[in-house]
């Protein structure tokens, strides 16, 4: 290195000290925000689709948020907690919070939207709302668009939600699916993942959530046999590092509405 010009030796210097004080750059991840919207009433549902179909979609994708799934759990219809699942993928959590603000300077929002928003008191269009933040993990950065030939109506997606019994054990999960290769696996035996993501906010954490979809039932029960089986499955599953890292499964099967973008 003594043989090299003043000028070049200093730039090396200067890009070795830019690189370790700046490390790597960091891979641009979206976020999501899963909606459920809880409700009781055949009415209820009606206008809760009506505002979505209507008015809340149409002024996402206006504010470029396009790929938006809107889905019902299956035979959720006798349930006394009725649910729509939202879910909605985010550049960032700056677009997040700017959100309000420009639904309400959306003038076609606030009219289409109007028996929504500006339900009485005494007849609410809605029990409650929970809201779930998420953060895509690093081997799946962004939501995919599942790829099915089935009629929209036998199609079925599979949320998942895993929690864990410590903050440090939720992050082992998390290493599993990524650095341990559980994603990849998922890929390979074509479970047509629509994201894989960490909650960041939300009434049961530590988890994270997932959601695959297949052609029907049958498809998906099929997917599982095979994974199931699978001899990489097998060896991850055994090895003693990733043990005992998820404590509780929440499995919900959901059919997609017949505006849901997926």
């Amino acid at each position: 290195m003594k043989h090299l010009p003043a000028k070049i030796l200093l730039l090396f210097l200067f890009s070795f000290l830019v690189i370790s004080f700046t490390g790597p750059e960091k891979k641009q991840v979206e976020f999501y925000q899963l909606t459920v919207y809880h409700f009781s009433t055949a009415e209820q549902k009606k206008i809760i689709e009506q505002y979505l179909q209507d008015a809340y979609l149409p002024a996402l994708h206006r504010q470029k948020i396009k790929k938006v799934g809107v889905f019902f759990p299956v035979a959720n219809d006798t349930a006394t907690d009725k649910r729509l699942y939202l879910v909605m993928p985010l550049q960032s959590l700056q677009q997040l919070a700017e959100l309000n603000a420009n639904l309400a300077k959306d003038n076609d929002y606030q009219s289409n939207g109007k028996s929504y928003l500006d339900a009485e008191y005494k007849i609410p269009p809605y029990n409650r709302i929970e809201n779930i933040l998420l953060q895509a993990f690093p081997l799946a950065p962004f939501l995919t668009i599942p790829q099915l030939s089935s009629p929209g109506p036998e199609r079925i997606y599979e949320l998942r939600s895993y929690e864990s019994a410590t903050e440090k054990i939720f992050q082992n999960k998390v290493r599993m699916f990524n650095e341990g290769g559980e994603i990849a696996l998922f890929k390979r035996l074509n479970f047509n993942a629509v994201f894989y993501a960490s909650v960041i906010a939300g009434a049961r954490m530590p988890n994270l959530m997932y959601m695959t979809s297949f052609e029907n039932m049958a498809d998906r029960d099929a997917h599982w046999k095979n994974f199931s089986a699978d001899p990489e499955w097998k060896k991850l599953s055994s090895m003693p590092e990733y043990q005992h890292n998820v404590s509780k499964i929440d499995i919900i099967f959901m059919h997609a509405s017949s505006y849901s973008d997926f």
